[in-house]
């Protein structure tokens, strides 16, 4: 049983995580019990990919853009664990929130170890899910190492510098989100769109156009730098980082 109890919610996160539109990943094979959250959460102003087996999970968090992952445990074809535990071991670090019916401690620690950023107990309160998603969401936010690398490259976080072994290039504004974006995404293709939110935010007035030309800018720094990192793109599909 779910129930409805808006005392959780911080209204102001709710609507506008960052200003930018937040997209979860929620696999659940109770069709009642997805369909109640999937609607909760859409009024909620959250974009919801629902799916009903742990092979579906799998296959949408491995190649989707998602902010996070709503993992039921017991599911069909695959465990949620099991397709936590595969996300993890391919590089996959979109926070993960765990659904167990199990009350045993053991069950929830190896949730833990497994890679899960959180676990909410079933049946549960709406209002809660909305508050751990968005306590999940916000750590995400506030984690910023200050080196990334992927492959050759190495982009410091602070000062959005650029390296390739003993060459560094101080990246614009605009450059340095589309690479933040590809290396912290390296793992999955993001789309033109997907960047375009990201890198400029929901509001912006800018086209996909800026897209195209700001990654063309990207290609030709790594070659410039001798990177053996490549920005390949699949038709329709959209773009990653390639080494």
């Amino acid at each position: 049983m779910v129930y409805d109890d808006d005392r959780y919610l911080d209204p102001d996160i709710v609507h506008s995580q960052g200003g930018v539109i937040v997209k979860l990943l929620y696999a659940e094979d109770e069709p009642a019990l997805s369909e109640a959250v999937v609607d909760y959460l859409t009024y909620h102003k959250y974009i919801v990919d629902a799916v009903y087996d742990g092979a579906d999970a799998y296959e949408c968090a491995i190649s989707g853009d998602y902010d996070g992952i709503i993992l039921d445990i017991m599911m069909p074809k695959r465990d949620g664990l099991e397709v936590l535990s595969e996300l993890r071991r391919n590089g996959c670090k979109t926070p993960v929130l765990m659904l167990t019916a199990k009350t045993e401690v053991e069950d929830r620690i190896l949730g833990l170890d497994t890679g899960a950023d959180d676990y909410l107990l079933k049946p549960f309160d709406m209002g809660e899910l909305i508050a751990r998603i968005q306590a999940m969401l916000r750590r995400r936010e506030e984690f910023h190492p200050d080196l990334m690398s992927f492959g050759d490259l190495t982009l410091n976080m602070q000062s959005g510098v650029l390296g390739v072994g003993d060459k560094t290039f101080q990246l614009p504004k605009q450059e340095y989100r589309l690479m933040e974006q590809l290396m912290l995404n390296h793992t999955m293709y993001l789309s033109t769109e997907d960047l375009l939110v990201k890198a400029w935010g929901y509001d912006t007035e800018t086209d996909i156009y800026s897209v195209w030309l700001y990654i063309s800018y990207l290609r030709k720094r790594l070659s410039a730098m001798d990177s053996k990192v490549k920005i390949i793109s699949k038709r329709n599909i959209g773009y990653k980082l390639h080494f």
